[in-house]
């Protein structure tokens, strides 16, 4: 039989309370059971007055609506306070009631602006959260998965400069300088003089963001992003993050994520990462460290056609190469980049019947460049064919790649609507710690008792 609901109960007026109409088992009452927020206070007690001036909103019903906008992955602050003024569920969650106004959507930006901005908040709420879900044995940091993501700069691509920017000197290079020079000595050859040298290079600025940096992924990806270089554990909980210019490539930022995870949770006894971390420095970093480095196979860059690097055999007690006719390709010299450079000699290699697969060089002489951190590399690729790496290296999809996967779809992370390295790192903290905070809400969570 045909109905028609009458439009009546739209003025009818019912005692009913809040917590009344929030579903049992909605994310609000999970995340409110899995920690408690009063250890806000101690964070933020130093930066209000305790005895004058006018009552501020209290500082965890701030730091809720922030979790709610990056939790439900509203677009913004302005937005969000929309959807608390009429979702009981959030009004339930920050403590508000039916009638009760709502605070400003500015109302967290002024206190950013005057209370948070130089100080290290949110990266403490995000580690707090984290400590709680390892108090409760969720979090297993002993292999660690690094990785990182470009995060849509707010500024326009076509406003930009070129200015020349120095070149950053590497962590790593005064170390790396003094065994060149002791590679050099060993084959008794000059060492190389202090280079003072500083490098320079071209580079786009954003007039909008000067902040962020300009990332070329293809000829169709120009644009300026952010990098959010993230560890996560094997079961998806967000153990760090750091957060750089978009044009700060992935190897750059390894040791320093791999320093601040220590520190912060403890040293993984293995680190997984994808090729663009394979690099000699890294390989020797984790080792020094006795983390065992999980790395993939890399193509050989060999033009196609020509013999493959591994096809000539490194001598290491003689310290030279043999090519697949036998001959020596004895030590020439170490460059000042770190590279040992290996020569054939022309006589021998002009009627060679594989000269054509071996070189192009017009005076016929093969040259081999070999890291003098290559052992490193080496034990690395002998550690790819063991059952573990194969096991822990085929997790990265279940990890890192579905954190930034689930950041960027259902936390709002695929752009950013702040400008400043300081507010995309409050960004990125906020978003991993509401990831962290959804994860641990929804494996501790316990319903109510059946009646």
């Amino acid at each position: 039989m045909l109905s028609k609901h009458v439009e009546d109960g739209r003025n009818q007026i019912e005692m009913v309370a809040l917590d009344q109409l929030v579903p049992e088992d909605h994310l609000v009452r999970k995340v409110e059971q899995a920690i408690d927020f009063e250890f806000i206070y101690d964070l933020v007690k130093d930066k209000y007055s305790l005895d004058n001036g006018r009552p501020s909103i209290d500082p965890v019903v701030l730091i809720k609506m922030v979790f709610i906008q990056y939790l439900f992955g509203i677009r913004s602050m302005r937005q969000t306070i929309k959807e608390i003024e009429t979702n009981v569920a959030y009004r339930w969650f920050i403590g508000y009631g039916f009638t009760e106004k709502i605070p400003h959507f500015s109302t967290f930006g002024k206190n950013y602006a005057r209370r948070f901005h130089d100080t290290d908040l949110f990266e403490q709420i995000f580690y707090r959260i984290l400590k709680e879900a390892m108090t409760k044995g969720l979090v297993d940091p002993s292999v660690a998965f690094i990785d990182s993501t470009h995060v849509k700069a707010n500024a326009n691509k076509k406003k930009f400069e070129k200015k020349i920017a120095r070149v950053e000197t590497r962590t790593y290079q005064a170390q790396l300088d003094d065994e060149i020079n002791i590679d050099r000595e060993k084959h008794e050859k000059k060492p190389f003089p202090p280079q003072n040298k500083e490098e320079s290079k071209e580079i786009k600025v954003s007039t909008t963001d000067p902040e962020s940096g300009y990332y070329v992924k293809d000829e169709r990806e120009k644009l300026f992003a952010y990098s959010f270089h993230t560890a996560s554990d094997s079961r998806g909980f967000i153990l760090g993050s750091l957060v750089t210019g978009g044009n700060v490539h992935d190897s750059r930022m390894l040791d320093k994520l791999v320093t601040q995870v220590t520190d912060k949770v403890g040293k993984p006894s293995s680190i997984a990462v994808d090729a663009g971390y394979k690099t000699p420095h890294i390989a020797k970093f984790l080792m020094d460290q006795d983390i065992r480095p999980v790395m993939p196979y890399t193509r050989p860059r060999t033009k196609e056609g020509y013999i493959r690097k591994y096809e000539y055999v490194y001598d290491e007690h003689f310290d030279c190469y043999l090519c697949p006719e036998g001959q020596i390709l004895p030590y020439r010299t170490t460059t000042r980049d770190g590279y040992k450079q290996y020569a054939s000699n022309p006589l021998e290699c002009k009627d060679c019947p594989l000269l054509d697969r071996c070189t192009q060089s017009k005076n016929h002489t093969k040259m081999i460049h070999r890291h003098v951190w290559q052992d490193y590399i080496d034990e690395v690729d002998h550690l790819r064919h063991t059952e573990l790496n194969k096991t822990l290296y085929a997790k990265r999809k279940e990890t890192i790649e579905r954190v930034f996967a689930d950041a960027k779809e259902k936390h709002g992370m695929r752009w950013t609507t702040l400008r400043g390295l300081k507010k995309v790192s409050m960004q990125a903290m906020l978003t991993f710690a509401a990831m962290n905070l959804k994860k641990m809400a929804n494996w501790t969570w316990r319903g109510p008792c059946p009646s």
